[in-house]
């Protein structure tokens, strides 16, 4: 056989481009698949990602991991299919959507109308869908996208209904009034987990006060609480000590006197230069005390009085907690359990309205100074301090979020978290300490998951209620929801399945069946991702329970609080199974200066000048030879793309050109 000797120089990525080209040519992708396609099944699940921006280091990282590791088994003899999958639905999509149509917010988005705001959502959705395919194609991973799935086709959201009816019969859905995160740009709740997501929590710097609230029974004294969001202070109905702390009476050379926890005497030392204590007692020997409303808004019994909290420490702050239930879950709970109802005087976009009057129209975050103006001309102001502490941000549109209490719909977690922590102890996780750290401590916390969002764009909450007798329907299919309103239904999206009313059945009701307005949350339709793409249980039934649990998956680290999270929730819900076996979750990859990869800084160089100046080879080496892969933290550098070239695709272009040459 004649040998034709390679030349002893070479440019990778044009060599590159010419074995791509060939792939493609010579259809080799679909020829590895049928080669294979009788063989036993490796199941692999591919995370869809949004194509509302593009792919960058992070998911090109992943894409080498989701192509060496399916190649490696297929060439080890098993059929391993790799279906291409796209997230549709969502805050991403609706933020990108609001910035195409120059508007902002929930009454802007209701004035032009919801078919013409969730039509552009769907134009937008693939927006980079080819971009992202020609970088996937360029890297060189193979994948089908021929058969890709989207979650807002048809089929995928009849099963994400089905998971959602199964949920229900079980008794693991239900309806709440809880303290959540929430968005005041997006104007929805977020579930716990999302401000544990990428860099949620980031320094914020504030203005903590301390503020005197009057003893009524002992005028001349006052109970020190130390917040910091005095936006909440309108809303305060009760103060909280812990019981077993110790507080003291410290009386000031003015004859005022204070009230505070005896071990934050100290850190008070410069307002309280020359005060001597006159009296001590235990938390709970002043809980009942009454105390002087900061503001008129609200009055009421029960309300405005000490009451007992374990949660309240001593280690920061007076030992006194301003409780304000509708903007805390500890005060929640332990108002509830006083009978102290709440109260929330803001508007969907964090504003102050009536019966707040001093503050009316006031966004809370601008408000802080103005509140505190208020307190200091009124004499209730003891102290302040600049602070800079992690506050949460909205992983989408970056903006601080609040705590609210917010009428949600629940999946009772709780009910399946031993079932959940033994699933855990299945799955093989690469690094070895995400089972019982990171994933592990989180399950062994996890709590009922919010999956209703107030918004738009995405699979409905798929309940229908009577406006009177308050009985409610969840359909288990579009045939079931088609038979019940009696029309042939098609398509789940808003506004059309809010279109879809009927009357009430029941004897003596003349009620008329209405959809709830919320959509569900994205990451529940993630997390149904198995069951969607396959459309069960509605086709490939035999196929799916065959195959089930997928053998292997990979994404990033923050994913233990996302997609991983949510597979495991409704795999054990629906199945008491893990939804797979084996779990690569690796690093993140961070720009050369250690911050976060930002387009707007431009702290990273564009992966396609990567991939043009050195291939892919090159980058795919680099990055799947560090540590990144093992659940470390890297920093990007061009130099070590550089270096992969030097150290091992140079040295093997030498050993071709030199077996060619005299072979």
């Amino acid at each position: 056989m004649k040998i034709t000797p390679v030349p002893s120089f070479v440019n990778f990525p044009e060599t590159e481009e010419a074995i791509l080209k060939f792939w493609k040519e010579n259809d080799c992708f679909q020829k590895s698949l049928d080669k294979n396609k009788d063989k036993k099944p490796f199941v692999f699940y591919d995370g869809p990602p949004f194509a509302t921006g593009l792919p960058h280091y992070g998911h090109i990282l992943t894409s080498y991991i989701k192509d060496t590791v399916p190649r490696y088994f297929t060439m080890q003899g098993f059929f391993v299919d790799r279906r291409w999958g796209w997230d549709c639905h969502g805050l991403p999509v609706e933020f990108e959507a609001e910035k195409n149509l120059n508007i902002s917010g929930k009454k802007e988005i209701e004035k032009i109308g919801l078919a013409t705001f969730n039509g552009a959502c769907h134009d937008l959705v693939l927006k980079y869908a080819k971009d992202w395919i020609q970088i996937i194609d360029r890297i060189g991973r193979w994948v089908d996208f021929d058969r890709q799935y989207k979650t807002m086709d048809a089929d995928y959201m009849e099963s994400v209904l089905w998971v959602f009816s199964q949920l229900h019969e079980r008794g693991w859905i239900y309806e709440s009034q809880k303290v959540l995160p929430y968005c005041i740009r997006c104007q929805t709740s977020l579930s716990n987990f999302e401000t544990g997501l990428d860099d949620s929590y980031r320094e914020k710097q504030d203005r903590a006060i301390t503020v005197k609230f009057e003893d009524l029974d002992e005028p001349g004294t006052n109970f020190l609480a130390w917040t910091t969001t005095p936006w909440t202070l309108p809303s305060n109905v009760a103060l909280g000590v812990h019981p077993d702390i110790e507080y003291s009476k410290v009386e000031i050379d003015s004859g005022e006197k204070v009230w505070m926890a005896s071990n934050r005497l100290e850190a008070y030392k410069k307002e309280l230069p020359e005060a001597r204590v006159v009296e001590k007692k235990l938390g709970k020997d002043l809980v009942g005390r009454v105390y002087k409303p900061l503001f008129n808004y609200f009055a009421g019994e029960n309300r405005f009085r000490i009451i007992a909290g374990d949660f309240i420490s001593d280690d920061n702050g007076t030992g006194f907690v301003h409780l304000a239930p509708r903007f805390g879950e500890d005060d929640q709970v332990v108002c509830s359990r006083e009978g102290i109802e709440g109260v929330d005087p803001l508007t969907s976009e964090g504003k102050f309205q009536l019966p707040v009057a001093d503050f009316e129209g006031m966004e809370i975050f601008e408000s802080n100074k103005s509140i505190i103006r208020f307190l200091k001309n009124d004499a209730k102001l003891f102290s302040t301090e600049d602070i800079k502490h992690n506050y949460p941000h909205c992983w989408r549109c970056d903006q601080p979020l609040i705590y609210r209490g917010i009428n949600s719909w629940f999946v009772k977690v709780t009910a399946i978290k031993s079932e959940m922590v033994a699933a855990n102890q299945k799955i093989r996780w690469v690094p070895n300490h995400i089972k019982d750290g990171r994933f592990g401590q989180w399950l062994e916390g996890a709590k009922d998951w919010a999956i209703s969002r107030n918004r738009f764009w995405g699979s409905p909450i798929p309940v229908w209620r009577c406006g009177i007798c308050k009985n409610i329907f969840v359909p288990s299919s579009l045939d079931s929801l088609s038979k019940e309103v009696g029309q042939t239904v098609t398509d789940l999206h808003r506004p059309g399945c809010d279109e879809l009313t009927w009357k009430c059945k029941s004897d003596g009701c003349s009620g008329d069946y209405k959809r709830v307005p919320e959509v569900l949350d994205c990451w529940f339709e993630s997390g149904a991702m198995p069951i969607g793409q396959t459309h069960y249980p509605f086709e490939n039934k035999e196929w799916f329970e065959e195959n089930f649990p997928a053998d292997f998956i990979v994404e990033y680290v923050s994913q233990t609080r996302g997609w991983f999270y949510t597979l495991l929730v409704l795999s054990t819900a629906l199945f008491n199974k893990p939804p797979f076996k084996n779990s690569i979750c690796h690093g993140v990859i961070q720009a050369k200066d250690g911050r976060k990869m930002s387009k707007r800084l431009k702290n990273y160089p564009d992966p396609v000048e990567i991939l043009s100046a050195h291939g892919s080879d090159a980058l795919r080496i680099s990055l799947l030879s560090s540590s990144v892969v093992k659940g470390q933290d890297i920093r990007f550098s061009e130099n070590s793309v550089r270096e992969a070239t030097r150290r091992y695709l140079i040295p093997l272009w030498n050993s071709l050109h030199f077996f060619t040459s005299y072979a």
